[in-house]
């Protein structure tokens, strides 16, 4: 019986991406890789690219950048996977993850509209634009335990992909 694991998503399996691994015996995180080549743009540089008309269009044009990874996450229910940035990224390149910290839901994996790919979303307040190579390490996934409240209801079930359980 299967607890918790990764596997490949079905359009990435020929593509020759790693599973996520522990760097050492003690670590807490599973090192996630970048399944692809992806280039993070400047806040800045696409801030005085354009024509600033107003907040609303600038907030339209500056956008986190998704890093796919080719990865899906299987859990008990009553755990998440909780995706850190890596702590050398804001230090050495200026990339930040966009929602501060992501969470896998168990209910994620194998959903119908992107069989629970794992993606990071970043932010990069550097001057430069940044080039994310394929192999790249990107973040780390840690599983969790969760607890649910006294008299907890759940709301309904899973029906999207990416930022679904808040549509």
């Amino acid at each position: 019986m299967k607890k918790r694991g990764f596997e490949r998503v079905t359009s990435f399996e020929k593509k020759e991406i790693n599973l996520p691994v522990r760097a050492t015996h003690h670590a807490a995180g599973y090192d996630f890789e970048a399944a692809e080549d992806v280039v993070i743009p400047s806040i800045w540089k696409q801030l005085f690219s354009r024509t600033i008309r107003s907040d609303q269009a600038v907030e339209k044009k500056i956008k986190p950048v998704l890093v796919p990874t080719g990865i899906k996450a299987y859990m008990s229910e009553d755990e998440f996977l909780q995706l850190a940035n890596r702590s050398s990224n804001p230090l050495k390149r200026f990339l930040v993850l966009s929602n501060g910290v992501g969470v896998i839901d168990s209910d994620y994996y194998n959903n119908d509209a992107n069989e629970g790919h794992i993606m990071f979303q970043f932010t990069n307040f550097g001057l430069r634009d940044v080039t994310i190579k394929k192999g790249e390490r990107i973040g780390q996934g840690i599983f969790l335990p969760f607890l649910k409240a006294d008299h907890d209801e759940s709301i309904g079930e899973r029906t999207g992909g990416f930022g679904s359980s808040n549509e």
